[in-house]
């Protein structure tokens, strides 16, 4: 308020100077305290200075708290951000070896249905060939059997054929008697 004081006095002697320079025939300012309710304005000041200032503060004050609000709750949702693409990023790693493990175990099955597959086909190539071996030695077999039997028949037929002109009733009564005593029988 001292303040205040001297500066109205300085005013006031600065004012009546003014007043003298203007009386001289000038433009100028007047400082009369009365005359132009200089008081009345520092009151106005004042009050508006020492109750402005509670009013603006507070309202200050609200803003800024409402800003450091806004800022932790922005920290806050990076902070959680953050976590959560920590936690995706390791989910994404887990996925990729999981599929790598995957892919792996895949190409480990594939190789071993290739030899499983290869390994039947020689085994089915094996059997192909032993059975057409057994087939082509069955057909022989049976092309030897028939043609001895063809022979047989051909050699009973023959032999019938030269036994009526060979044999006669006694030879044949001769050759019955020896088949007999060979078989076991009495003659």
């Amino acid at each position: 308020m001292g303040t205040f004081l001297l500066l109205a006095t300085a005013g006031s002697a600065a004012a009546s100077e003014l007043v003298e320079a203007t009386e001289e025939g000038g433009f100028g300012l007047n400082f009369d305290i009365l005359e132009t309710n200089l008081i009345n304005l520092a009151i106005i000041i004042f009050v508006l200075f020492y109750f402005g200032r509670k009013f603006l503060g507070g309202i200050l004050t609200e803003r800024r708290s409402a800003i450091e609000t806004a800022i932790q709750d922005a920290e806050k949702r990076q902070r959680e951000a953050a976590s959560a693409l920590a936690g995706q990023q390791q989910k994404l790693a887990q996925a990729q070896a999981e599929a790598e493990r995957i892919r792996a175990t895949a190409e480990q099955n594939a190789q071993t249905a290739k030899e499983a597959i290869l390994a039947q086909a020689a085994q089915d190539v094996e059997v192909i060939q032993v059975t057409g071996v057994q087939g082509t030695n069955a057909d022989q077999e049976r092309a030897i059997a028939e043609l001895r039997q063809r022979a047989a028949a051909l050699a009973v037929q023959r032999v019938e054929s030269q036994i009526g002109n060979y044999l006669n009733d006694g030879a044949q009564q001769q050759l019955i008697d020896r088949s007999i005593a060979l078989l076991g029988g009495n003659s």
